[in-house]
């Protein structure tokens, strides 16, 4: 069955090959740095002979640039890891309306953009991990617990200049209110293990090591890690246990954060761009980002992989994503406050 819906998309593309008119190619600016990108252009470029070209800096050097370009650009598409950078770009002017409704055929209604300005390709959530020997699972329950005396210590987290602290950060502004915000954020870095530093991978590595109990990390590092080629983060992976928070009856569900592309205002080469975002969501696709990337899928037919659903399912936080973007001064501006490093 898998295979005829492969061949019918295969065929649904190719039918809706560009015109003469257009180029044969795509230019993207990208912020992503995974080599499962790197499979889905080349598989796309097999199956289409649109040529995939890729510039890849961070989301700010890439927004100043496609600014700095105007009408010039070369830009088609934008991908980020983070919606907060989508909805800035958005913000901006930079990036065109979807006003064909068959791009979102793929993908989960929670996840899209309510202005139609980007499309997302996977998601993740920012969860806790806490040390199988130290911490049971008993104690965790909620974001806001983190403020606990009880973590006084023996919290690991990367720094404040991070996009996902950042898009957390806003989640809460917008959940609940700047003042609680602060107060959470002053208890947070009151538990403080040691002072902000290093990448998500590092802080399951530091529990490992004894340096902490629990960390803040985006739900994918710990696949990443449990199928690594390196012992030493096999190992990490394996001394933590991953917790979702908020789960409660009455309560939000745990953060989620998306990866995403925006359509660029004057996209030299849209339709094949629109191709390109239609094979990202289509089930082939898909699949193939959650056995290399381990994020989830945005395609509701997809499933996570093996590692992902041995945690079980949870519950996402229904907040509009774009809110992580419209929050992200405040939520610097808590930071800062907070002496959050």
């Amino acid at each position: 069955m898998k295979n005829f819906i492969y061949i019918f998309s295969a065929l649904l593309i190719t039918s809706c090959m560009p015109n003469k008119k257009n180029s044969n190619e795509i230019n993207i600016y990208s912020q992503r740095h995974y080599n499962v990108d790197e499979i889905q252009y080349k598989n796309f470029e097999k199956l289409t002979g649109i040529k995939v070209n890729v510039t890849k800096a961070n989301a700010d050097e890439l927004i100043q640039r496609m600014k700095n370009e105007g009408d010039n650009s070369p830009a088609d598409l934008f991908i980020t890891v983070d919606v907060g950078k989508l909805w800035q770009g958005g913000d901006m002017g930079l990036f065109q309306k979807f006003d064909n409704e068959s791009v979102f055929e793929n993908i989960d209604s929670q996840l899209l953009d309510n202005n139609s300005y980007w499309v997302p390709v996977t998601y993740r959530s920012r969860v806790i991990v806490y040390s199988n020997e130290r911490v049971k699972k008993e104690e965790l329950s909620t974001y806001e617990d983190l403020s606990n005396e009880k973590w006084k210590g023996r919290l690991l987290v990367r720094s404040s200049s991070n996009a996902y602290n950042q898009a957390l950060m806003s989640s809460l502004v917008e959940n609940l209110g700047s003042e609680n915000t602060s107060r959470w954020s002053e208890g947070v870095v009151a538990n403080f293990a040691r002072d902000p530093k290093g990448s998500d991978r590092d802080q399951v590595k530091a529990i490992a090591a004894g340096q902490g109990d629990i960390a803040i990390v985006n739900s994918y590092y710990i696949g990443l890690l449990l199928s690594s080629l390196k012992e030493e983060e096999i190992k990490a992976g394996k001394a933590v246990s991953v917790f979702f928070p908020n789960q409660g009856e009455n309560q939000r569900g745990a953060h989620i954060n998306i990866s995403g592309l925006a359509l660029t205002k004057n996209a030299p080469n849209r339709d094949n761009a629109i191709q390109l975002i239609k094979y990202l969501t289509s089930i082939q696709a898909q699949e193939t980002y959650v056995k290399n990337s381990f994020e989830y899928s945005v395609n509701p037919d997809v499933s996570p992989d093996e590692i992902v659903q041995s945690w079980g399912e949870f519950k996402k936080d229904p907040v509009d994503l774009n809110s992580l973007g419209t929050n992200r001064n405040e939520a610097i501006r808590i930071f800062d406050k907070t002496g959050w490093k």
